[in-house]
């Protein structure tokens, strides 16, 4: 019995058989390696079963392998992984599927459509037949609705919209809003460039490019980087609503752009159906429209805006109405009549025989103060008998309100007979459709495809061949005279490769951005090597280039691309693989170009007004924060006005234009670009930092060494320059002759004061001047001029960071009224001047009775008469006021206009709309800066915590809350910036309190 188990109490069997102890121990059903195998058979870890004798050989417990492995059952080809239990959540699957994120409504294929696309791309061969424009309008004024009108006709996709039903049979079709947050909110974010064949009344077919852009006044950065692209405006305007902000600003741009305007008036139907005014009435409303839009062109050129007057005599006015897709314009409304009546026939009610139509001079008369004669059929000036009318009233709009009274009155066999005498034919079916897309029905019959839009494009603007002139005109930086400027002038296909680009759309997955460009010169084809030039490239200074290649080219058009090898010069663009470098604007170049000449950018977009509004982000894991940084990094190209920057207290700082705006780019920073969680401060806004008086004393700072001296004086600028300066009016890069006589001629300043300003701030197109006033007889010149950028440099840096809480300075002019500086060059380097000049700039700021500025916007109220209490109400809660009220003509609205400041917008339309039960519609525009009422060094002020300030406390208050934010000392101290000799001078003098 001893003999069956060893020493350490295991099994063995019965003593003497080694077969038995083998067949019967541990081993017999475990899996082996093959000790005999060879080496190859042994990496791969075949197993065996043991089972072939007896074997002596010494198997220990941890070689072992009682199953197989995983990678023995599945391959050496298959990942396993062993998860263990409570290692995830339940929530989570082991392996996730891989899934395709989407934030935008792409068409699956390429949508089949009325013209030929080999014949698109052919017309990209002949500039004469293309134009360039952009839709630009305000809120709801109807622009998507217009580009639908015109998918429409060129796209077959009406079986698509048939599909739908119920509710989603209502919606519109906006086939340019392609993000997601576009659908839901249901207004345009984007601009959305589309490309379509569309034929003139004489049936000849022109490629035309087409940008749709924003209507809310948040996003008209986009109409900005939109109109650089074109070579004309189609301005859309609500017949109801008339010229509202964003129609302004656009008007204002595109004049001082010197782009062609034409006008669009839409939703005729609302005159008809809303307001229901006889044609008599929707005539003078229709002219009072016009005149508005007219008006704003005058107030923009004072004396220069006949020339650019829009009016459909003209025939740069059409008349549309976008949800029943028809559009005409007066010549395209003749031109009916002379299909309809083509030759010597009967006029109706007449037994003369009526001549044929001679179109313009028909068209001529169907505005104005002309009036049609019934019974003797002529034309008048004033009515000669009983029942004259406005030929514009008898021709078009009476016809029109028949149409539209007759179709939806009528039953379907009156109807029947009505529209026959028309020569419209429906089929049964439609006759059973609703109101809406019965009355839809007969006017596409009645009124055809938009020809005479597509005449007045090609009438008034111009080719971009015709356009390429004023492009390099106004934004080319380089000389006009070279090989690479003749090319871009004459669209030659056959020159170098020249396209400015404007606008980064991201790609489908978010991952990647196309480039939205404007060839100007060559052909873009895939596979060319090229320059990037961004904008900060000069000849001088080439650092912001970079070499890349063209992935792809794309026709864009919103929801689909059409790849084609190469697109040329005339044309849009979009480009894929070149997007690595480009933030906001790009001038891509072919990597050589003709005799070797240097290769020249096309100035950055100058947009209508600045961002002022300002949020703090954080993610909410602070090890996510490189993925927050590389959103930030792609939100900045996504939206041209968006600035992103790091505030010295460590703060990621996001400055947008608005409300919307801001909630636009926080929604895609959180979803598509970093997917993640982020923290977000409360909105404030910028301000900016300024003077009311001349520097009590001039104020002297000595360098490090004590060897150099600067003297400085700091006063306000006079009233108008800043903007100039900002408005490109004047350039300091230009010859001092020339900045000297724009000074001289526009504001009075001496010839010696205007031939030594030295400098702009903080850049090239700062509101700050920096002017030397020392006189040669005291100031050795020749050493003067050796420090001269070394001072430029310290005003530069001071009035990007002014003293009261390190915002930009504004409005400001720094006189140099004495330097002394060292004999030996080597004490009077960069090191010593650049803080000098610096801290000279802060001690005449403070010393010159510094104030805060604050940014205003202009608000625009659109709402009933008994709505207009409430927005004096509300607004007169948030220190704003209204500047004027009027009623809309011809409509029971009422526009109002006041100003508010940004810091006090912030919830101010939830707010009115609360109070006014969602009645009216408002605009935020950034209007001007303001000063803050208060001084902010006055130290006598105590600022209660959760207290609201008193109006003079305004500036103190928003000063220390700015400095706490941004981790600064609390209080600003003159005696940090002042010399330790003259603080204690004007200490003892009394001119500083014992407290500064």
């Amino acid at each position: 019995m001893d003999d069956l188990y060893d020493e350490f109490g295991n099994f063995i069997g019965e003593a003497g058989s080694d077969d038995d102890v083998q067949s019967s121990g541990d081993a017999a059903d475990a899996y082996v390696l093959d000790d005999e195998a060879d080496d190859e058979q042994a990496q791969d870890q075949q197993l065996m079963d043991v089972d072939e004798g007896p074997s002596n050989a010494v198997i220990l417990h941890e070689d072992k392998q009682y199953y197989p492995s995983a990678s023995d059952i599945y391959g050496p080809d298959v990942e396993v992984l062993v998860q263990e239990e409570d290692a995830q959540e339940l929530s989570k699957p082991i392996i996730e599927p891989v899934v395709q994120k989407k934030f935008t409504v792409q068409e699956a294929d390429l949508p089949p459509v009325h013209f030929s696309r080999d014949l698109m791309t052919d017309l990209m061969n002949y500039p004469e037949q293309i134009r360039n424009v952009a839709i630009v309008g305000h809120l709801h004024h109807g622009k998507t609705a217009f580009m639908d009108m015109l998918v429409m006709e060129t796209h077959d996709i009406q079986d698509r919209l048939d599909s739908k039903k119920g509710k989603k049979k209502e919606e519109q079709l906006r086939y340019t809003d392609v993000h997601i947050v576009e659908r839901e909110r249901g207004l345009s974010i984007k601009a959305a460039p589309m490309t379509l064949v569309l034929q003139n009344g004489k049936q000849k077919s022109h490629l035309v490019n087409i940008i749709d852009t924003p209507g809310h006044v948040n996003f008209v950065d986009e109409v900005a980087a939109s109109l650089r692209l074109v070579d004309g405006v189609v301005l859309v305007v609500d017949v109801v609503e008339g010229v509202q902000v964003t129609t302004e600003l656009a008007i204002k741009h595109a004049i001082l752009e010197d782009l062609p305007l034409t006008l669009v008036v839409n939703k005729m139907d609302r005159l008809i159906l809303e307001l229901r005014l006889p044609p008599k009435d929707a005539y003078f409303k229709l002219k009072h429209v016009i005149e508005e839009v007219n008006t704003v062109i005058e107030n923009t050129i004072p004396g220069r805006g006949e020339k650019r007057r829009v009016s459909p005599e003209k025939g740069n006015v059409a008349f549309a109405c976008t949800s029943m897709r028809w559009c005409f314009t007066i010549q395209s409304f003749a031109q009916m009549y002379a299909d309809f009546y083509p030759g010597p026939a009967k006029a109706p009610g007449f037994g003369k025989p009526m001549k044929s139509l001679d179109v313009d001079k028909f068209a001529m008369r169907l505005w104005g103060d002309i009036f049609y004669n019934p019974t003797s059929r002529k034309f008048s000036r004033k009515p000669q008998e009983e029942g004259s009318q406005r030929s514009f009233v008898h021709w078009i709009l009476e016809p029109i309100y028949k149409l539209y009274s007759h179709t939806l009155s009528e039953s379907s066999e009156d109807l029947k007979v009505t529209l026959g005498k028309l020569n419209i034919k429906l089929k049964p079916s439609e006759y059973k459709a609703d109101a809406r897309e019965l009355m839809r029905i007969v006017c596409q019959h009645y009124f055809g495809p938009s020809t005479g839009f597509v005449d007045m494009l090609i009438q008034h603007v111009p080719s971009p061949k015709d356009g390429a002139q004023r492009l390099l005109e106004k934004h080319y930086t380089g000389p006009l005279d070279s090989k690479t400027a003749e090319s871009m002038k004459e669209c030659d296909q056959d020159g170098p490769l020249v396209v400015h680009v404007t606008k980064l759309f991201n790609a489908p997955d978010a991952k990647s951005f196309h480039c939205l460009g404007r060839v100007v010169s060559g052909v873009a084809k895939a596979g060319t090597s090229v320059r990037v030039l961004g904008e900060g490239y000069t000849i001088e200074d080439e650092e912001d280039m970079v070499v890349a290649t063209i992935a792809d080219t794309w026709i864009a058009e919103s929801r689909y691309n059409v790849w084609t090898s190469g697109v040329p010069a005339g044309n849009w663009v979009l480009l894929g693989g070149v997007d690595n470098s480009i933030v906001k604007t790009a001038t891509i170049v072919a990597q050589k170009l003709p005799e070797d000449e240097d290769a020249y950018i096309f100035r950055p977009i100058r947009h209508f007004f600045e961002s002022v509004f300002k949020v703090a982000v954080e993610p909410i894991n602070p090890s996510e924060l490189p993925k927050m940084l590389d959103g930030l990094r792609k939100i900045n190209k996504s939206y041209p006005l968006i600035t992103t920057k790091v505030e010295e207290s460590g703060e990621h700082i996001i400055l947008g234009t608005g409300e919307l705006y801001m909630d636009c780019v926080l929604h895609d920073l959180r979803r598509l670009y970093a997917d993640m969680e982020i923290k977000i401060s409360d909105p404030v806004t910028r301000f900016c930092e300024t003077v009311e008086e001349m520097s009590a004393i001039k104020c002297y700072a000595l360098t490090p060494n004590k060897k150099n001296k600067i003297t400085m004086i700091a006063e306000p600028l006079e009233a108008g320059i800043a903007e100039d300066i900002e408005a490109g009016k004047v350039n300091i890069k230009e010859s001092v002759r020339v900045v000297g006589k724009f000074f001289e001629e526009k504001y009075g300043y001496d010839l010696l004061a205007s031939r030594n300003i030295w400098a702009f701030g903080p850049d090239e197109m700062g509101p700050n001047i920096l002017q030397n006033d020392t006189l040669p007889s005291e100031v050795d010149t020749k050493t003067l001029r050796s420090v001269r950028d070394t001072i430029r440099q310290g005003f530069s840096w001071a009035t990007r960071e002014g003293p009261l809480c390190e915002e930009p300075i504004r409005n400001t002019k720094f006189r140099i009224t004495d330097v002394e500086l060292a004999s030996e060059p080597i004490f009077r380097g960069g090191g010593q001047i650049i803080p000098t000049s610096r801290r000279a700039c802060y001690s005449s700021f403070l010393m010159a009775s510094p104030r805060l500025m604050e940014p205003v916007y202009s608000c625009r109220m659109i709402g009933p008469a008994d709505t207009k209490s409430s927005l004096y109400t509300v607004l007169s809660k948030r220190r704003g006021h209204v500047l004027a009220d009027e009623p809309i003509a011809g409509t029971p609205l009422y526009n109002v206009r006041g100003l508010i400041p940004v810091i006090d917008s912030f919830g101010f339309e939830t707010d009115l709309r609360i109070h006014t039960q969602g009645q009216v519609g408002l605009s935020l525009a950034f209007e001007k800066w303001q000063i803050v009422p208060g001084d902010p060094l006055d130290k006598s002020i105590k600022l209660r915590p959760l207290e609201p300030a008193e109006a003079r406390a305004t500036a103190r208050d928003f000063v220390l809350k700015t400095r706490r934010r941004k981790g600064l000392a609390e209080d600003v101290s003159i005696g940090k910036f002042l010399e330790p000799e003259l603080f204690r001078s004007l200490r003892e003098s009394g001119v500083l309190d014992g407290g500064s």
